[in-house]
């Protein structure tokens, strides 16, 4: 199973939570709850049930969000297998714009070949990847350009 990006304001600053009140909160296992207290999360005192500072559970998961960032410095692109950033194959840079908004810059990983993938807007392309050589493809015709369909008739003369 992969990692749940949990939403650290979801819990009130002062409001206290048991160890269930925090797994349903965060549609978590209690399991879970319990492997972040010997992770660091410090409870409200020593007593049972173990409860915990709403602003306190916030902050925990705030630094532990903070701790796993990986910034992607200029040339480099973020690979989900290795999980870090790194260069990509030269010649595998290709940028497909969106209709609104940003496009998709895409290559492939120069250590596990995996494709990597970032969004992006056109005119930040060469302050991500300067020095790189990025393809710029058009996308293909659409329907719409096509010649005029024929018209459907009932009688067979046509």
């Amino acid at each position: 199973m992969g990692r749940i990006n949990l939403t650290p304001r979801l819990a009130k600053g002062g409001r206290s939570y048991d160890v269930v009140e925090i797994a349903r909160l965060y549609g978590i296992h209690p399991h879970t709850v319990l492997g972040w207290r010997k992770a660091g999360l410090k409870p409200i005192d020593d007593g049972r049930p173990a409860l915990f500072q709403g602003s306190v559970l916030s902050a925990f998961l705030a630094g532990r969000r903070a701790a796993n960032k990986r910034p992607c410095p200029p040339g480099q692109l973020y690979c989900l297998k290795c999980r870090e950033p790194r260069l990509p194959v030269e010649g595998t840079l290709e940028y497909r714009d969106a209709r609104h908004g940003a496009g998709m810059l895409k290559a492939r990983c120069s250590v596990c070949g995996t494709g990597m993938n970032r969004r992006a807007r056109s005119e930040q392309v060469a302050l991500l990847l300067p020095g790189q050589t990025v393809r710029f493809p058009q996308d293909h015709e659409r329907i719409a350009g096509c010649v005029a369909p024929r018209e459907n008739r009932d009688d067979p003369e046509g």
